[in-house]
């Protein structure tokens, strides 16, 4: 699914709602997810899972075409687990 989905799923079940005011909200929701990972800190969505932002050291790797060796900077990554309620739904059978 893609953002825009999201939004066109959303205004069919919300008809008092203008699709320009869900994208609006949609909008806004990853903002302030965005900005709360980005200050470091950790999101989490009860029921749906948590997002965290990791370190990855800095390290050694190479050029897959060349084989040349290359300097890998120190990163910070996004990491996500899934909660409990999402990790059933994706595992019923």
């Amino acid at each position: 699914m893609i953002k825009s989905e999201l939004i066109t799923r959303m205004a069919d079940q919300n008809l008092h709602l203008t699709q320009r005011d869900i994208e609006r909200i949609v909008n806004v929701i990853f903002e302030e997810i965005s900005a709360a990972l980005s200050a470091e800190g950790r999101v989490e969505l009860r029921g749906f899972g948590s997002f965290t932002v990791k370190r990855r050291s800095a390290r050694v790797g190479r050029n897959p075409r060349t084989g040349d060796v290359v300097s890998v900077p120190e990163k910070n990554v996004l990491h996500f687990k899934t909660g409990k309620d999402l990790r059933k739904r994706l595992n019923q059978k």
